[in-house]
């Protein structure tokens, strides 16, 4: 059907920008040629995903760490994401398992393959990633009932990403890991998420060092054209405290998982001079809303912003104790 043109939104042609913004193509290709009845998740965000997305019956086996939500965990469990049994995911005959690039072992994608079992491994890397997998996940299972659901955290997106983009961000410190310090840079959904809810990880630009010693500053690092660095993933550097101090957070975030920080770990930043301590912005939060792709996104949306907000603003609201 050919639309009206008079019926078209106008859309200057000079301004690609504004093009961009509003044209969205799932075109993805697809990852099976096959609807999936029997899946295996190995990813805990997928398993909630699919289940918020109306496909839970077609769920059969999940990871130890699969927690959302509570009907999950009844299912059969194969393990965790890194050390799946795999006799176990077979004697569940599954049509389908998903896997994350990250979170699991390409050894044990490759031994489900040579069994005969398709998988599919996925990787948002962005926000916009994740929803575009959620719209693909929902083409591929021809299950459409949480259609609404989907473009509402989509619209919830695209409305956060011009605000953040118009606004100036509030810089951020998020470590992953103590003992040493661990964070994540700007190759990263995390890094990603935080810019969407109005926060600018302050070591976006930090790529890890090699050897541990070269990271926290303490040796000098192998250059780059060592052997040994290769395949190395610079992601996610390590810290000494001193390096947090030069950033100068105005906002420390110290998410439950996949380290569980709890309120005493806040004591020490306590010596740092850093905004975030002088005005006592360091919140303990869920570590999902940080960490998960997929539908946990729209509870990011709903409880990250406000902590960041404060710190913009200077406010002192309560601590941010971690939720489902």
């Amino acid at each position: 059907m050919t639309e009206t043109p008079d019926l078209m939104p106008h859309m200057p042609e000079d301004d690609p920008d504004l093009v961009a913004r509003h044209t969205h193509a799932y075109d993805y290709a697809q990852p099976i040629d096959f609807v999936p009845y029997r899946v295996v998740s190995l990813v805990p965000s997928l398993t909630e995903s699919l289940f918020e997305l109306n496909l839970g019956q077609r769920v059969v086996g999940v990871t130890d760490y699969c927690i959302h939500p509570q009907s999950a965990k009844a299912l059969p469990k194969v393990g965790g994401t890194k050390n799946p049994d795999l006799e176990k995911i077979k004697a569940l005959d599954p049509d389908l398992v998903m896997l994350n690039s990250e979170e699991n072992r390409r050894e044990d994608a490759e031994a489900l393959q040579a069994a005969g079992i398709p998988i599919w491994v996925t990787q948002p890397n962005t926000v916009r990633d994740a929803i575009e997998l959620l719209w693909q996940i929902m083409e591929v299972f021809e299950e459409a009932a949480m259609v609404h659901r989907v473009r509402l955290i989509e619209i919830t997106y695209e409305m956060m990403r011009r605000y953040a983009e118009d606004t100036p961000p509030v810089r951020a410190f998020v470590p992953i890991w103590r003992d040493p310090w661990m964070t994540f840079n700007a190759e990263t959904f995390a890094h990603d998420l935080l810019f969407t809810c109005g926060a600018l990880n302050v070591f976006g630009e930090r790529e890890r060092r090699f050897p541990l010693a070269a990271d926290l500053g303490e040796a000098a690092p192998l250059p780059a054209d060592d052997p040994r660095l290769a395949g190395r993933d610079t992601r996610y550097p390590r810290l000494a405290l001193a390096e947090v101090e030069a950033a100068q957070p105005e906002i420390i975030l110290l998410p439950t998982e996949p380290y569980a920080f709890t309120e005493s770990d806040a004591l020490s930043f306590d010596h740092l001079d850093v905004p975030a301590v002088r005005n006592g912005h360091i919140y303990l939060v869920e570590g999902s809303w940080i960490t998960w792709h997929g539908t946990r996104i729209a509870r990011a949306f709903r409880n990250l912003p406000p902590a960041i907000a404060a710190a913009r603003n200077n406010d002192t609201p309560p601590l941010v104790l971690p939720q489902g």
